[in-house]
């Protein structure tokens, strides 16, 4: 059973996008993962993504996507959303991940914008509502024209929100004016995307995030959700500032890397990266101590 949602919040407020672990082999971790989703919704998530980008989706196979789904529900799914990646740049394959997630009992679907093949809108469109039809799940469309190359429009945001099941969407465009409109005209539950802009975009109407540095500080999120919420923006303020440096340490190179790197610090499940990705150097493991230590993270 689901934790209840609302339809201002559909998947809660602070969500982390979760590393997938892998043995010391390469093989999938499924005790690991079940131990991580624990730690994390322990610590304040109200959610889980798995199977996005910061869970190496691109170099797992569908049974792992699968089973990794399967093992999180089983791990925290009465107590925390557990939203599976079903987004690829080949629509049916898309739609045979969606289906897959929920058969594996995921609670919703995030669909990123179909990377490299650079559709038009009215491609984007047919694409989501595609996802959307798929299942019975609510979708979390992901807008991240920096990684797919293509953004999606306020005017196909508008035309997507239209159907039932198209209910969130997470903002990584890095763009508050674009936000600022789509969220006004679309009433999508818009979820922050890129950890740097977390509070500006609460300001202009977003409902949480969708984080990579919750695997670090979710405390410190939701105290600063909390504060933005509660109108103290002074507090909300002075969270955002000392948490500068994790924002800035976490994506000095691919916020993966980064995260397994910081996770192997604190003993947390994560092992080794698949490639093309690849472990940092210890100089580069160092400057991440100096940065998460300055942000108040204890290793």
């Amino acid at each position: 059973m689901a934790p209840t949602s609302t339809p201002q919040t559909p998947f809660g407020r602070v969500l982390t996008a979760m590393v997938t672990p892998f043995t010391a082999d390469g093989a999938l971790d499924l005790d690991g993962a079940q131990r991580l989703a624990a730690h994390l919704v322990d610590a304040g998530n109200d959610g889980l993504v798995v199977n996005g980008t910061t869970g190496e989706s691109p170099t797992t196979s569908d049974a792992e996507k699968a089973q990794l789904v399967r093992a999180v529900v089983e791990a925290v799914g009465d107590r925390a959303f557990v939203v599976a990646g079903a987004g690829t740049n080949d629509t049916r394959h898309s739609l045979e991940l969606a289906r897959a997630a929920q058969d594996a009992g995921a609670h919703g679907l995030l669909a990123v914008t179909p990377y490299y093949s650079k559709p038009p809108q009215e491609g984007l469109l047919r694409h989501f509502t595609a996802i959307a039809d798929a299942t019975d799940l609510p979708v979390m469309l992901y807008d991240i024209p920096g990684r797919s190359g293509v953004p999606i429009n306020t005017e196909t945001m508008v035309r997507l929100a239209e159907h039932p099941r198209i209910v969130a969407n997470k903002d990584a465009k890095g763009d508050l004016g674009r936000a600022s409109w789509a969220i006004a005209r679309s009433g999508l539950a818009w979820y922050s995307g890129d950890d740097m802009l977390n509070l500006p975009l609460l300001s202009v109407g977003a409902v949480g995030f969708v984080s990579v540095v919750g695997h670090v500080v979710t405390p410190e999120l939701r105290a600063l959700l909390d504060a933005h919420l509660n109108g103290d923006v002074t507090k909300a303020t002075e969270i955002h500032q000392k948490l500068l440096p994790v924002f800035t340490g976490m994506f000095r190179t691919q916020g993966v890397i980064t995260t397994k790197a910081a996770l192997d610090l604190q003993g947390l499940p994560a092992g080794p990266l698949r490639l093309p990705l690849v472990d940092l150097s210890p100089e580069e493991t160092e400057q991440l101590k100096r940065d998460l230590a300055a942000g108040g993270v204890q290793l």
